[in-house]
C-alpha cells in the first residue's frame, strides 16, 4: 500500500500541513482564511437577490380548476386552408360545376435539385461542353471486357474438360422418323397477278418531200380507201351471241374500274394551271415584268400592285390566323384558318396554295379546331406543325395521302390547356429526332419531340405575372401564371429566345435556365401580337402589339425601344423584309399594309395602302416571299392578298456585273442598321452597358 501524503489541500483551500494536524495554524493563514469565507457569503446574497419572479401584466389569472382542465384535439390529414368549393366551368353543357377532388397536400419546403440523369439530353450537353470524350469511357469498356473474355474461356475449358470426363449422352430420337416435314414448306403461297402489258410499238419512217396540194389531196385518197376496206373487213367477220357480248362488256367494266384516276391528276394539273396563266396573263405579265415607273417622280413613296387574291369556299366565313411561306418552294405558302372570337368557335382549314393557281388551293386540311399557327419544317417542306384553340397541337404531311395529322397531342399526352399562339420548328435534338416549341395562354412553353408514333413533351419554362406571390382571401400564396401570345428563336444563338405576354412584356428566355427569366422588357401596354429577330442583325427584334404601336429593341439596351412607331389602330402582325435588314411591313386593324424603310426615312412610312374591299375589314398577317419582292396579306373574312413591292420599297445595295445572283451580304446590312441605330443609342446608356 503506498502511503497517504503527509498534508491534504483541496482546490481554494489555504491550510498547510500544521493546521491539518493540530487545527490549529499560523496567524497569517487563519486571517486568510477568514478573508475567504466572507468573499463567499457576498457572492451567495447577490444570487439569492438575483432570482425574481417577472409577471406579465396581460398575464390571465385562472383558478386551480381552469389549470387543471384538459383540452384534447384531435389531428387529420386534411389542409385547413385548402379551399373546399372550386368550381370550373364546362364547356360542353356550359354550366359551372364543382370539383369534388380537392388538392390535401400542403408543401412546407422544396428544393430543385442538381442532379441530372445520365441518359438525359442535358447530361450529354453537358459532358460535350466539359471536353469529356468518349475515348476514356471506352477503353474503360474495352478493358472490361476482355477481362470478361479471359474469364469466359477458362469457364469454357473447365466444362469441356468436365464434359470429357463424363459418358456421351444419348440423342433423343424424333417420334416419327419416316414421315417428317416442317411446316414451312406445308405453305403455299400464290403467285403475284400480273396487270402489265405487253404492246407493239406505234410503227415509225423518216419521209421528207415538198408538199403541195395535189400530194396532200392524193394522201387524202388514199386515207379514205384504207378506211373504207377496215369498214368492208369488220362487216365480214362472224357475229357472237348476245351473251357472250354481256359478259365481254362485265370485264371491261371491271378491268375500267380497277384503273386509278390519278394516273391523269399530273396531266390534269398542269392543264388547268395553263388555263389560269391564260385567265389572268395580265396579272402573270405584271408580277414577271411591271416596274412602277412613277416611283422616280414621288418624294421616297412607294406602292403595292395588288396581285392575285385567294379564297376557298368553304373557308370563306374563317379568319386567317397564320400565313407561312414554303421554305424550298417559293410559289407555295400554307394558310391556316380559324377564329380569333371566343363565342364563334368552330372547325379550321389548313390551306396549301400555290402563285401558279390562284383559283384553288393544292392542299386541303379540315380540322376539328380552329387552326391558330403553323410553321413549315426548314429542312423537311412535307412536314407542317399546327397549333389549335383546344390546346392540342399537330403534324401533317403532304406527302401522305392520310386526311388528318400524322401526330397530334392529347390531354393525356401534354396538350395545353388554352388556345396555342404560335408553334416554331428548332434544330434535331441529340438523338437526331424532329422537334418543334409551342407557346399558349396557359403560360407554358413546351418543346414536342416526334419519337416513332407519338408526340413526347417537355416544359421549356413556365411563363408567371411576377416575382412576388399574390395572397389569396384565406391567406394562401398564389402565383398568377402569364399568358404567352408569340415567340421567335434567336439565329444564331440557339438556346436564347423571346417571349410576348398578353400583358405587355417580353421575356428573354434561355432553353437551359427553366425557372427564371434572363430578362424582362416592359414593351407594350396591351397584348404583343407578334415578336421577331431581325433577320440579319444579331441584336436587334421588333415587336407589335393592339395598343397601335410598332417598336424596334436592342436586347442589350432593353430600358427603352429604339424607334417607336404609333400606326393610329392595332396592329395584328410585322414583319422583317429578307432582302433589307431597315425593311419592314406591318398590318393594322383598318385594313392598311405599312412599309417603312429606316434607312430611308426613320419617321414615316414609305408606302400606307389599303388592299381591302370592304373598309371594316381587318388584317391579321403578313408574310414577305423570302426570294421574290411580293408580299401576302391575310384578313378576318378569310381572303388572302398577294401584292407586289415597287422599286423603293425593295432597294438593295447595287451589285457588280456578274454578281447579280450572288447572295446578300450580312456584314453590309449589319452596318446599314448599325449606322442608323448610332444615332438613336444615348451616349449615357453606352458607357453604363
Amino acid at each position: 500500500m503506498p502511503k497517504p501524503p503527509k498534508s491534504v489541500r483541496g482546490p481554494g483551500s489555504t491550510l498547510g500541513t500544521k493546521a491539518s494536524k493540530g487545527g490549529k495554524g499560523t496567524r497569517t493563514q487563519r486571517l486568510r482564511e477568514d478573508d475567504d469565507l466572507t468573499e463567499l457569503g457576498d457572492l451567495g446574497d447577490e444570487y439569492v437577490q438575483g432570482r425574481t419572479l417577472v409577471k406579465p401584466d396581460d398575464q390571465l389569472e385562472l383558478s386551480e380548476a381552469e389549470l387543471k382542465e384538459e383540452f384534447t384535439r384531435i389531428l387529420t390529414a386534411n389542409n385547413p386552408h385548402a379551399p373546399q368549393n372550386i368550381v370550373r366551368f364546362n364547356f360542353k353543357e356550359r354550366t359551372f360545376k364543382q370539383t369534388s377532388s380537392v388538392e390535401q397536400i400542403a408543401i412546407h419546403f422544396a428544393l430543385d435539385g442538381n442532379m441530372l440523369h445520365k441518359d438525359s439530353d442535358e447530361a450529354r450537353r453537358q459532358r460535350a461542353k466539359a471536353g469529356v470524350g468518349e475515348s476514356t469511357s471506352e477503353a474503360a469498356l474495352s478493358e472490361v471486357g476482355e477481362e470478361a473474355e479471359v474469364a469466359a474461356e477458362g469457364e469454357e475449358g473447365e466444362k469441356e474438360e468436365a464434359a470429357e470426363q463424363q459418358p456421351p449422352a444419348k440423342k433423343e430420337s424424333l417420334r416419327n422418323q419416316f414421315n417428317f416435314s416442317e411446316r414451312a414448306s406445308q405453305t403455299f403461297n400464290n403467285p403475284y397477278r400480273e396487270r402489265a402489258t405487253a404492246t407493239e410499238p406505234p410503227p415509225r419512217a423518216n419521209f421528207s418531200a415538198t408538199a403541195n396540194q395535189w400530194e396532200i389531196y392524193d394522201a387524202y385518197l388514199e386515207d379514205i380507201q384504207k378506211q373504207e376496206k377496215s369498214k368492208e373487213k369488220a362487216k365480214q367477220l362472224p357475229t357472237y351471241k348476245k351473251d357472250d357480248e354481256k359478259t365481254k362488256k362485265k370485264l371491261t367494266v371491271i378491268e375500267t374500274s380497277s384503273d386509278d384516276i390519278s394516273r391523269v391528276s399530273r396531266a390534269s394539273k398542269i392543264i388547268e394551271r395553263m388555263v389560269n396563266q391564260n385567265t389572268f396573263d395580265d396579272i402573270a405579265q405584271d408580277y414577271s415584268y411591271f416596274e412602277d415607273a412613277s416611283d422616280e417622280y414621288r418624294d421616297q413613296e412607294g406602292t403595292l400592285l395588288p396581285l392575285w387574291k385567294f379564297s376557298f369556299d368553304k373557308a370563306k366565313r374563317l379568319a386567317v390566323t397564320s400565313l407561312c411561306w414554303d421554305p424550298k418552294y417559293n410559289d407555295l405558302f400554307a394558310v391556316g384558318h380559324g377564329s380569333y372570337d371566343f363565342t364563334k368557335q368552330g372547325r379550321g382549314m389548313l390551306l396549301f396554295y400555290s402563285l401558279k393557281n390562284p383559283s384553288y388551293p393544292e392542299y386541303v386540311y379540315s380540322t376539328e379546331s380552329g387552326v391558330m399557327c403553323l410553321d413549315i419544317h426548314p429542312d423537311y417542306p412535307y412536314l407542317v406543325s399546327v397549333g389549335f384553340y383546344d390546346g392540342s397541337v399537330g403534324v401533317y404531311n403532304v406527302q401522305e395521302k392520310a386526311r388528318g395529322a400524322i401526330y397530334k397531342s392529347t390531354a393525356k399526352t401534354g396538350k395545353h390547356t388554352d388556345p396555342v399562339w404560335q408553334v416554331k420548328w428548332q434544330k434535331d435534338d441529340l438523338d437526331n429526332n424532329l422537334n418543334f416549341f409551342s407557346v399558349s395562354s396557359d403560360g407554358r412553353v413546351v418543346s414536342w419531340t416526334l419519337v416513332k408514333n407519338e408526340l413526347i413533351f417537355t416544359d421549356v419554362i413556365t411563363l408567371t405575372v411576377s416575382d412576388i406571390p399574390a395572397e389569396g382571401p384565406d391567406g394562401t400564396q398564389l402565383q398568377l401564371l402569364g399568358c404567352g401570345t408569340s415567340f421567335d428563336f434567336h439565329k444564331k444563338v440557339d438556346y436564347l429566345f423571346l417571349v410576348g405576354t398578353e400583358e405587355g412584356k417580353i421575356h428573354k428566355c434561355s432553353k437551359a435556365y427553366s425557372s427564371q427569366f434572363l430578362d424582362t422588357i416592359n414593351a407594350h401596354h396591351m397584348a404583343v401580337d407578334a415578336v421577331r429577330w431581325n433577320p440579319f442583325h444579331p441584336d436587334i427584334f421588333i415587336s407589335c402589339s393592339a395598343d397601335w404601336t410598332v417598336k424596334i429593341w436592342d436586347h442589350n439596351y432593353s430600358d427603352q425601344p429604339m424607334f417607336t412607331f404609333d400606326l393610329n389602330s392595332a396592329v395584328g402582325d410585322v414583319a422583317w423584309a429578307p432582302y433589307s435588314s431597315t425593311i419592314f411591313g406591318a398590318v393594322t386593324a383598318d385594313g392598311k399594309v405599312h412599309v417603312y424603310d429606316l434607312n430611308t426615312n426613320k419617321y414615316e412610312a414609305l408606302c400606307e395602302q389599303s388592299v381591302v374591299q370592304k373598309k371594316k375589314t381587318k388584317l391579321t398577317h403578313i408574310e414577305f416571299n423570302p426570294k421574290q419582292m411580293i408580299v401576302i396579306v391575310g384578313d378576318e373574312r378569310g381572303y388572302v392578298t398577294s401584292a407586289k413591292l415597287s422599286p423603293n420599297l425593295r432597294k438593295v445595295p447595287k451589285k457588280k456585273k456578274g454578281e447579280e445572283n450572288t447572295p446578300i451580304d450580312p456584314e453590309i446590312e449589319v452596318a446599314k442598321l448599325d449606322k442608323i441605330l448610332s444615332l438613336v443609342r444615348e451616349p449615357d446608356n453606352r458607357d453604363n452597358k
